[in-house]
């Protein structure tokens, strides 16, 4: 009997022993390519960007270990703080643009039933389809001094501008990339806001209605503070993305007229791969400044802006 029972219970625990096998061989094989993926192109990138800050390297010749000298060059370079100055108008102008002018058409959009919501939310959409390269050339097009949209505008209200070219103005250029930037942002974020409006519940605005508030008391009282979580994140990713990025502005300047719109990024991608002069040491002790640049910022918003839950 006893060896009846136990000859009974092995092919249990070899169907057990089978499925724990069956089961660690499917996370290893949903886990080791992610994972190796993000150590290979990630990590070990921004590794070696940290050996290679330390070193005075073109990329050609032999590493030449110079400890921190990158990193006190960098320091008292003018085109460093030139281009972060830049950045952090950039930092500051743009996400304050897109998220308030996001905020009013989602609010516009939520609470109106406008026929054209459905068509609207597409066109808004729109820019977020097209890359960075396209926007870029559309408001290239838009700003060109021969035939750019821009000054036909200002020609129909009596203005004439003649062949003035926006982006080779040392006047005016960092003011022209911002429009384009808020441009493709702008759509993303409305239909954001737009869904978390629509879990609002609408006895509040109806109770504020009755107290006689407007849509801009309703907005700014009502709206915002329930949704403030969801904008906080927006923000967030709208300041890192303006300090890291630079493709808008290779294109449409390339950091010119000299230098009034270079961003560190793109300062850093010149150093790196430019063709008159290469410095891999230089650019990664540029890039490890920005890394501590954008740390810092999402420090500081978690405290001056903390994520604080809304019950409603």
């Amino acid at each position: 009997m006893k060896t009846e029972i136990q000859s009974n219970r092995l092919p249990r625990k070899f169907s057990m022993d089978k499925a724990n096998t069956q089961k660690y061989i499917f996370l290893a094989l949903a886990i080791i390519p992610p994972f190796g993926g993000y150590l290979l192109f990630t990590l070990y990138p921004n590794i070696l960007s940290v050996y290679y800050s330390f070193l005075d390297w073109d990329g050609i010749t032999d590493k030449k270990f110079i400890g921190f000298n990158n990193f006190v060059t960098a320091f008292h370079d003018d085109f460093v703080w030139r281009a972060l100055w830049h950045n952090l108008i950039f930092m500051i102008v743009v996400p304050v643009l897109v998220i308030l002018i996001s905020l009013v058409l989602g609010y516009l959009i939520a609470n109106k039933n406008y026929k054209e919501n459905k068509f609207l939310k597409v066109i808004f959409f729109f820019p977020n389809v097209l890359s960075t390269v396209v926007i870029a050339l559309l408001w290239a097009f838009i700003y060109d001094g021969n035939y750019g949209l821009l000054n036909e505008l200002f020609s129909l209200f009596g203005i004439d501008m003649g062949k003035y070219y926006w982006l080779g103005d040392e006047r005016t250029a960092l003011a022209a990339v911002i429009p384009p930037w808020v441009w493709g942002g702008v759509g993303l974020y409305v239909i954001i806001f737009v869904n978390s409006m629509l879990a609002i519940p609408k006895s509040l605005y109806e109770a504020a209605i009755l107290e006689g508030a407007g849509h801009m008391t309703r907005l700014f009282k009502i709206t915002m503070p329930l949704i403030f979580p969801v904008i906080r994140v927006s923000a967030l990713f709208l300041v890192v993305g303006t300090l890291k990025g630079f493709e808008m502005v290779l294109i449409l300047t390339n950091g010119g007229p000299y230098g009034q719109t270079d961003v560190l990024g793109l300062y850093m991608f010149n150093l790196a791969f430019g063709n008159e002069y290469r410095n891999y040491g230089y650019a990664s002790a540029i890039g490890m400044i920005l890394f501590v640049i954008l740390v810092s910022a999402k420090l500081l918003m978690d405290k001056f802006f903390p994520n604080d839950k809304v019950e409603f």
